[in-house]
């Protein structure tokens, strides 16, 4: 077994700057499918898992620029919502686990989202049924079909309601979150992680016009609205 071994006594000195947050840069990115308005994040990781989804969303048609080290625009006023369908979008989705959470905004903004099964694994074992959970609760109707591996979310229009999660789950809530900023009424969660990345999330919806309260608790209240509009905003450390 490894063993680090430290001797103390020295005086530090010099300027750090803390990388972004990767589970929150994963949430607050994905979050840019619910507005065709622009939305400008800084601080966001150069990691593999982070550019993977910036990718993925490129693919989707987001406008997506570089516009300084860690600093991107994002624009989803052109998304091709049928590419979740593709092969492609098959491979760069099964490989990435972050992929899950572009099915609350595409649900609440398009009616439909649609993920390949991630990894291989069961559903019930890596706990993303959490998510579509979720989902059913607001109304949307979920399958999955057997023959192309995709778990498919649908929806009219989504509507609000009182839900307990059966799991805290961090990524199954920021994906309910995303679906019931856009949805008709008002949704409760109840059980509701309430971690930062959370926290974070929810501050730059408010931001972008959602009506999120119970900030930091495990018991959020959404109240949804007709759109969000653009933003500017900072991934934290």
């Amino acid at each position: 077994m490894g063993a680090f071994e430290i001797h103390g006594g020295n005086k530090l000195k010099g300027n750090l700057i803390p990388q972004g947050a990767k589970n929150e840069a994963l949430q607050v990115i994905n979050a840019v499918l619910l507005t065709p308005e622009k939305i400008i994040i800084d601080n966001i990781p150069d990691i593999i898992d982070v550019n993977k989804l910036i990718n993925l969303l490129k693919s989707l048609g987001v406008k997506i620029e570089k516009l300084d080290k860690g600093k991107y625009s994002f624009q989803s006023d052109e998304v091709d919502v049928d590419f979740m369908m593709t092969q492609e979008f098959k491979e760069k989705g099964g490989g990435l686990r972050g992929s899950i959470m572009v099915v609350g905004p595409l649900l609440a903004r398009f009616g439909k989202g649609y993920i390949p099964k991630p990894g291989g694994d069961k559903i019930g074992r890596r706990r993303i049924d959490t998510h579509f959970i979720g989902f059913e609760r607001l109304g949307a109707n979920f399958n999955y079909d057997a023959k192309t591996n995709f778990y498919k979310a649908e929806a009219k229009r989504l509507k609000g309601c009182y839900m307990l999660l059966d799991e805290a789950s961090v990524t199954g809530t920021a994906n309910i979150i995303m679906a019931a900023v856009l949805a008709e009424g008002k949704t409760t969660i109840y059980n509701a992680a309430c971690e930062p990345y959370i926290q974070q999330l929810c501050k730059m919806l408010n931001s972008m016009g959602a009506n999120i309260s119970g900030l930091g608790s495990n018991m959020l209240s959404i109240d949804g609205v007709e759109k969000l509009g653009g933003l500017r905003t900072s991934n934290s450390s």
